[in-house]
């Protein structure tokens, strides 16, 4: 197969990026999206090709944010490397963490694109979601997310994902993402599938369907 090759996007997929590119910039000239859900729901993956849907829209990823020390204290981080220059429609620069070496890497930059994605838990968190265009939460129960990224990471992980996984209960118990969630987004044998989410619509006031149509399948 053409290493270079990759599979078209499927209806729901285009239906999204067509949504997002009509949507009001809500952090300066920016679209930030987030997408949020348990550790292991595949939010990396459904990122990945939504940005690549979208042109090459470029993807902060909550794992270059978050430390050991500070699993989801990291607000007042990302708020002023990423989110105050990208409001004032300059380049953010942050400095990614490094989880093996265990201390933060060079600045990388992050260019005022179009459009901006925001990857990982604690996406939609309340201090974050008055700066996004559109929350997308991965609906995958926790449990079975949790049991795939154990499953996905392996021994070697073992006593991360035991101090993770009450870090996560925490969070989400003093801050939900959930319910504040435009879309809820499902992976299916193929693909992925797209429904509204608690929020009711898709930017200011746009149903995702209408009527009785089916939900799209990416």
């Amino acid at each position: 197969m053409n290493p270079t090759f990759r599979p078209s996007p499927g209806p729901a997929v285009r239906e999204l990026v067509s949504r997002i590119r009509r949507l009001t910039p809500s952090c300066g000239p920016v679209r930030l999206i987030g997408v949020d859900g348990h550790a292991g729901s595949g939010k990396t993956t459904f990122a990945g090709q939504l940005a690549v849907a979208l042109g090459g829209a470029p993807v902060l990823r909550l794992d270059d944010i978050a430390t050991h020390d500070e699993l989801f204290d990291w607000t007042g981080r990302l708020l002023d490397q990423v989110i105050a220059p990208l409001a004032q429609g300059r380049t953010a620069r942050y400095a990614p963490y490094d989880w093996r070496a265990r201390r933060f890497g060079a600045p990388r930059p992050l260019p005022p694109a179009p459009v901006v994605l925001v990857e990982g838990v604690g996406a939609g968190r309340r201090a974050l979601r008055p700066h996004l265009a559109l929350l997308l939460w991965m609906e995958l129960p926790r449990e079975e997310a949790w049991a795939r990224g154990r499953s996905r990471d392996g021994e070697e992980q073992r006593e991360f994902w035991d101090a993770w996984v009450p870090a996560e209960r925490r969070h989400f118990a003093e801050d939900p993402s959930r319910p504040f969630a435009d879309l809820l987004v499902r992976q299916r044998e193929k693909g992925f599938e797209v429904v509204p989410g608690p929020a009711g619509t898709v930017g200011p006031n746009q149903p995702l369907t209408h009527g009785d149509e089916p939900p799209a399948v990416c």
